[in-house]
C-alpha cells in the first residue's frame, strides 16, 4: 500500500464506465501467452484480484474451468458483468470484496492475477493470503504493462498532449495527486518481487507479451482515458466535472485538427510467482 495513504472505496469512484473505454487493451495474445507459462491440465480455477472492469479475468477466461473476479468497488463489478455478457463468457464469477479479506471461502486456485492492483493493497498481508490460496504448482501472476515497448512506430495521429492534461487537472484539484479522499504524496510502490519472495513465492518467470499495433483514439476516448484514473476521477471534481469535461474536450480539439489521437499500448509480461509445496 502506499506510504501515508490509507484505503477507501472512492479510490475510482465514478471510474467505472471509462475504465473499458478509456484504459488501453492488453494485447490480443494475452491468453495465448499465458497458456505458454501455465499449467493448465485437469480442471483449473483462476482468481483475478483487483479486476475492475473483469478486463483480464475476461480475456483469461478460455483457459480455465472457473474463474472469479474480486473487487473492492462494486460499480467496478457492474462494468465486469456487463463485459462478460458481452463476450459471451459464463464460467466467470464477481465478488465485491477487498483483497485483505480473502479467503472469504472462496476455495483454492491455480493462478491469482494481479493487474495494476497489487500497489494499493497491503501486500505483505495481501502476499501470504495468497501463498495460502494457491495450489503448490500454481503461481501469484503479476501482470505488468510497465514495460517500454520493443518498438518505436510512426503513427498517423498526435499523442495526447499529457503535461496539458496534467495542467488542466492541477488547476481544478491542486498541486498534490489525488487519491481518493486522500493524496498521494509518495507514489505507489514498487518491489513486488522483494514481497512475493518474501511470502515463500519462488522468483518470477517472465513471460513477454508483445503490443498491438498504434491506437486511433477520438476525443471522448481520451476523455474516457483521463476519467478512468485515480487522480482524476470523476467524484474528485464534484459540482465541476461537466466544467472539466468541457474544458478538457477543447483542450483535445485544439491539439488534434482531426479529433483523433494515437496511443501505442506497448509491451506486457507476466511475471509468474510460482508457489512451491512449501515455503523455501
Amino acid at each position: 500500500m502506499p506510504k501515508g495513504w490509507q484505503w477507501d472505496p472512492t479510490l475510482y469512484k465514478g471510474a467505472g464506465p471509462h475504465y473499458a473505454r478509456g484504459r488501453l487493451p492488453y494485447p490480443s495474445a494475452l491468453a495465448e501467452r499465458f497458456r505458454l507459462g501455465a499449467d493448465l491440465s485437469g480442471a483449473p480455477r483462476l482468481i483475478d484480484v483487483g479486476c475492475g472492469p473483469g478486463t483480464v479475468a475476461v480475456a483469461l477466461a478460455c483457459l480455465f474451468a472457473e474463474v472469479i473476479g474480486v473487487d473492492p468497488d462494486a460499480d467496478m463489478l457492474v462494468e465486469a458483468a456487463g463485459r462478460a455478457a458481452e463476450f459471451g463468457v459464463e464460467n466467470v464469477r464477481w465478488v465485491h470484496l477487498r483483497a485483505e479479506a480473502l479467503p472469504a471461502g472462496l476455495g483454492h486456485f491455480r493462478y491469482a492475477t494481479f493487474a495494476q492492483s497489487f500497489h494499493w493493497m497491503e501486500r505483505e498481508v495481501v502476499a501470504e493470503i495468497m501463498f495460502r490460496m494457491i495450489e503448490p504448482g500454481g503461481a501469484f501472476v503479476h501482470v505488468n504493462t510497465a514495460v517500454a515497448s520493443s518498438q518505436s512506430p510512426v503513427l498517423p495521429f498526435p499523442s495526447p498532449p499529457r503535461a496539458e492534461i496534467d495542467a488542466l487537472i492541477k488547476s481544478y484539484l491542486g498541486e498534490d495527486h489525488r487519491a481518493g479522499q486522500s493524496v498521494l504524496r509518495y507514489g505507489t510502490p514498487d518491489g513486488e518481487a522483494r514481497v512475493l519472495v518474501g511470502a515463500g513465492f519462488r522468483p518470477a518467470r517472465s513471460v513477454p507479451v508483445k503490443g498491438g499495433d498504434g491506437l486511433e483514439r477520438s476525443v471522448g476516448d481520451i476523455i474516457s482515458w483521463v476519467l478512468s484514473h485515480s487522480n482524476s476521477a470523476p467524484h474528485l471534481f464534484g459540482d465541476d466535472l461537466a466544467r472539466f469535461e468541457d474544458d478538457l474536450r477543447h483542450l483535445l480539439d485544439d491539439a488534434s485538427d482531426q479529433g483523433r489521437f494515437s496511443q501505442w499500448a506497448g509491451d506486457v509480461e507476466l511475471n509468474f510467482y510460482d508457489r512451491s509445496a512449501e515455503r523455501g
